[in-house]
């Protein structure tokens, strides 16, 4: 029988333990007949997360068709690349697709025919540079990249939204196609309907990116109004 809550699909959503942004924005995000199922972990070890395939083993037990990883590893070398890793092997042990939002990122960006990308980031100017790689070396011209410079992993869950805004604006005045949004406890999901109509660009945030990745593997393709061409339109 179907779960009566969920008759379509349950999701479960995996983020990490300070990270108080994923759960409420996806939330934002669910179709009908769907829900999300969280499942928390701590960040660390050299394969992103130590705990994170223990984790997910205890989420299967609600019987998710897929999990979105609201995390992005953009900040660190080559850390796109270990999380995609970390997600496959993670995929291949519980038998469902386990999805990362450094990778959903770039899937959305091809999606809308980026090339020219303008980012936003919760981090400071040596970090945006990791980033800058990370993303030129997934096949994108960065134009311009800045972040709010949050002090902390928990304080990038009280960025003032009008700062936000701010960032925004800055890197939307460069020749860029398409705004990336990285760091999924910077909490954007409800300004991209703003945003895009103030700048008139698309704009990927990680949080709309994973979980519009994660509805599409699962054969979900229904349209979301309100967050942005990416889900409205893809």
């Amino acid at each position: 029988m179907a779960d009566t809550l969920a008759p379509r699909a349950v999701i479960g959503v995996m983020t990490p333990a300070m990270n108080t942004v994923v759960q409420p924005e996806l939330e934002l995000l669910r179709p009908e007949g769907v829900t999300n199922q969280m499942q928390r972990f701590r960040l660390g070890g050299n394969a992103v997360s130590d705990d994170l395939p223990d984790e997910a083993a205890k989420l299967m037990d609600c019987a998710p068709l897929a999990i979105a990883v609201g995390l992005t590893t953009d900040a660190g070398p080559g850390g796109p690349d270990k999380l995609e890793a970390r997600c496959d092997e993670i995929s291949r042990e519980v038998g469902v697709p386990v999805l990362g939002a450094s990778l959903a990122d770039y899937e959305a960006l091809r999606t809308l025919g980026a090339k020219r990308v303008g980012i936003v980031t919760p981090f400071n100017a040596e970090v945006d540079a990791v980033v800058k790689a990370n993303t030129q070396a997934a096949g994108f011209e960065v134009v311009a990249i800045k972040g709010t410079e949050a002090p902390s992993l928990p304080a990038i869950c009280e960025t003032p939204l009008d700062e936000i805004r701010d960032v925004f604006a800055q890197i939307a005045a460069s020749d860029c196609d398409v705004i990336l949004q990285v760091g999924t406890a910077l909490p954007v999901v409800a300004l991209i309907a703003e945003l895009e109509a103030a700048h008139g660009r698309p704009i990927v945030a990680c949080n709309t990116a994973v979980y519009w990745q994660t509805l599409r593997a699962i054969g979900i393709t229904d349209p979301i109004q309100g967050y942005g061409q990416l889900l409205a339109a893809h």
